[in-house]
C-alpha cells in the first residue's frame, strides 16, 4: 500500500508554514500576563509587610522609610494591572468566565494595593516607636506579622491556580490573626494599666496589629474571589 501524502501546508503536514495564532491563544498569553503582573504586586506588598515588621521590631527608622518610599511602585504596578484588564476586555471580547477572572484579578490588585498601605501605615508606626523610650513589641505582633505574609502567599497560588480548597485554607488562618489581635488589645491595655508612661507605646502597638488585623481580612477576600471563581458561588468565608 503506498503510503499517503499529505497536500502542502495542511495540518498534518510537516512543512506547512505556522499561522498567527487564534484569538483565543492571544487572549490566553495576555491573561498570563496579567497574572504574573498580579503575582509580582503580592510579592512586592509580601516584602513592604516584612521589612514594616522587621523595623518595628528591630526599631529601625531608615528601613521603615524605604518601605514608604517604595509604596510608589506598588501603587504603579497596580495602575498597570487595572489598564491591561480594561484593554483585554474591551478588545479581546472575553467569554463569561474569563470576565470574571479577569474582574476577580482586578479586585486582587486592588486589595493587593491596600495591603501594601497597612504596610506603609506600620512603617510610619516604626519610626514613631523607634523614637520614644524603648518597650519590647508585644510578642503576638511579628506572629500576626508572619501568618500575613503566609496567608498571602497561599492568596496568591490560591487565585491563580483558582484553587477552592487553598482558598479556604487561606480564609481559616484569619481566625488565627483574630485571635492574636484580641490578645494584642489586653496586653495593651495593661501595659498603658501599670505603666501609664507607655501609654503611647502601646497605643502604637495597637494600632500595628489593627493594621495587621485588617490586611488578614482583606487578604479572606481574595479567597472569597477565588471561591466565587471555582464554584459560582458567593460566600463569607469569615462570618
Amino acid at each position: 500500500m503506498k503510503r499517503a501524502i499529505d497536500a502542502p501546508g495542511s495540518d498534518t503536514g510537516t512543512q506547512g508554514a505556522a499561522g498567527p495564532p487564534g484569538p483565543r491563544a492571544t487572549f490566553d498569553r495576555a491573561l498570563d500576563r496579567v497574572k504574573d503582573d498580579v503575582l509580582r504586586l503580592g510579592a512586592r506588598v509580601e516584602q513592604a509587610l516584612e521589612r514594616a515588621g522587621r523595623a518595628l521590631v528591630q526599631r529601625d527608622p531608615d528601613l521603615a522609610d524605604k518601605v514608604r518610599w517604595e509604596d510608589a511602585e506598588v501603587n504603579e504596578l497596580q495602575r498597570q494591572i487595572n489598564t491591561e484588564i480594561t484593554a483585554l476586555i474591551a478588545t479581546q471580547g472575553p467569554v463569561a468566565r474569563d470576565v470574571r477572572e479577569l474582574l476577580a484579578l482586578y479586585h486582587a490588585a486592588a486589595e493587593l494595593e491596600r495591603m501594601g498601605d497597612y504596610a506603609v501605615n506600620i512603617a510610619k508606626l516604626a519610626q514613631q516607636l523607634a523614637s520614644e523610650p524603648e518597650t519590647p513589641i508585644l510578642k503576638q505582633i511579628p506572629r500576626m506579622e508572619q501568618i500575613c505574609r503566609e496567608q498571602l502567599r497561599d492568596a496568591m497560588r490560591a487565585l491563580v491556580d483558582i484553587s477552592e480548597s487553598d482558598a479556604r485554607g487561606v480564609a481559616q488562618r484569619d481566625d488565627d490573626i483574630d485571635h492574636l489581635y484580641n490578645s494584642v488589645y489586653e496586653d495593651a491595655i495593661q501595659l498603658m494599666t501599670v505603666a501609664p508612661e507607655r501609654a503611647r507605646q502601646a497605643t502604637h502597638m495597637l494600632f500595628a496589629a489593627h493594621h495587621l488585623e485588617r490586611l488578614g481580612d482583606r487578604v479572606t477576600n481574595i479567597g472569597e474571589d477565588v471561591v466565587f471563581l471555582a464554584t459560582g458561588q458567593v460566600e463569607d468565608l469569615n462570618p
